[in-house]
């Protein structure tokens, strides 16, 4: 955009800030009067939000939530993926009613039968053959980057730039526009430089990640199977496939990182590719929003790890995976409602549906007033970015972002009643997303580019 359209933006963006800030004065309130919460809400990334503060809500059910000053809203945001099942769906209230009130007893530090049956769901959905579980798909890529180190006796791991794996230390780490490794921006206090743990190259740059696993020192390439915290940037066709081809070639394990790429299908693109990894990582959206997390390994890496126990490590205690809340009772029932009667085989297909037609809408929009974006979409789950076309990695879809430009887009849907995922323009469908909201989106984005273009 020229000067004169940067300050078109600017000015749409004041608006309906001000508008934001006129009509949501009980948000607004409360988070003036939350002098006790650190950056005054209860966790930071919740300041990402758009209009200098927060919504603050009261109910939130299916794909609709109720914000403190009794404004409805489509939210397709879903908890940045947490509640990809929707919020509050039946099931899951049922089981926690029994699990808490019939039957009692939220931990305990003893295993239940919910236990079993989810790791054998998670078996025939991912095809992995073994299972633990944690509180967060951080704590669960944590723990697996300890024992891949085990196992293989090398010290690095490497990521792909801008990549997300929750906060694991070694994982902030990015390639700069000089090609080097370095620290990622805004990263708070790591305890060693973090690239000195590992290794990185971009997304889809095969001939990188041969040079890279060429030293011989990566215990295991950590990777989605597509970017998303940085934006969706898709896997070029025979990427995942030659990521596998150089681990087997070196000797080093891969980890895919399920945790938003769930939305692929009923086993992630695990499933939908036919990937292979040794180990598999998912949190957040298996729950329902409570908190829980998961880990898989190939049944050869399970027996890797139990014979190299013999070297004196210790998973069992001061060695393990930590936190007596994990693998507690109620995340299990929790799961098991989830993945046994919300999120089941049959309902990826209706809301992937549903992404392709918010998906088309978007790129409908675009063509009318011929802006060079593009729009990406991963099963369930659909973005628009303002590059064409697609970035292709994740140092490109870093320097796509247009963070006053997201700020007005992001402000006008909210102001009438829709809300995408804070961090960026992306969308998320679940079960209880409805026709009628996809063609809202529709109707405010119309609006809204018009406006800024008009």
């Amino acid at each position: 955009m020229n000067p004169l359209e940067r300050a078109k933006v600017a000015e749409l963006t004041e608006r309906e800030r001000a508008r934001y800030e006129r009509e949501h004065p009980r948000s607004k309130a409360l988070y003036a009067q939350s002098e006790h919460l650190f950056g005054r809400v209860p966790m930071t990334w919740m300041n990402k939000w758009a209009g200098g503060f927060p919504l603050g809500f009261v109910q939130a059910r299916g794909a609709t939530i109720t914000d403190l000053d009794g404004h409805q809203l489509v939210d397709f945001a879903l908890g940045d993926t947490g509640a990809m099942a929707g919020h509050s769906p039946e099931p899951l209230v049922r089981a926690l009613a029994t699990r808490v009130g019939e039957l009692g007893g939220v931990t305990t530090m003893l295993p239940t039968e919910d236990a079993q049956w989810v790791a054998s769901e998670m078996t025939r959905r991912f095809g992995l053959d073994q299972w633990s579980f944690t509180l967060s798909a951080t704590d669960a890529n944590r723990w697996l980057v300890r024992l891949v180190r085990l196992v293989t006796q090398r010290p690095k791991i490497l990521v792909f730039s801008y990549s997300y794996h929750g906060s694991v230390d070694e994982t902030f780490v990015v390639v700069d526009e000089s090609g080097r490794a370095v620290s990622r921006p805004g990263n708070v206090a790591p305890a060693v430089d973090p690239t000195t743990t590992t290794r990185v190259v971009e997304f889809n740059d095969l001939a990188a990640l041969e040079r890279e696993l060429s030293h011989g020192d990566v215990a295991a390439v950590l990777t989605e199977p597509a970017l998303t915290n940085i934006g969706i940037v898709l896997p070029e066709p025979g990427f995942l496939e030659g990521v596998r081809a150089l681990c087997d070639q070196t000797g080093t394990l891969l980890i895919l990182d399920e945790t938003h790429t769930f939305s692929a299908g009923p086993g992630g693109a695990t499933q939908r590719f036919n990937l292979r990894p040794d180990a598999l990582t998912i949190g957040k959206s298996l729950g329902g929003g409570v908190p829980c997390g998961a880990y898989g390994l190939s049944g050869e890496l399970a027996e890797r790890v139990i014979a190299a126990l013999a070297s004196g490590a210790d998973i069992v205690d001061v060695g393990g995976v930590g936190g007596t809340l994990a693998g507690n009772a109620l995340s299990f029932a929790a799961m098991r409602a989830v993945l046994g009667e919300v999120l089941t085989d049959d309902v990826f297909g209706p809301m992937e549906e549903l992404a392709t037609i918010f998906s088309a809408d978007l790129r409908a929009t675009i063509a009318r007033y011929e802006l060079d974006w593009s729009v990406s979409q991963l099963g369930a789950r659909c973005e628009y970015r303002f590059a064409n076309p697609a970035p292709r990695n994740g140092g490109d879809s870093m320097r796509s972002a247009d963070p006053l430009l997201e700020d007005y887009l992001h402000l006008y849907g909210v102001n009438r009643g829709v809300v995408l995922t804070p961090f960026h323009n992306m969308a998320l469908m679940c079960p209880a997303t409805t026709r009628a909201q996809v063609d809202r989106h529709r109707e405010v984005f119309n609006e809204a580019v018009a406006q800024l273009v008009g």
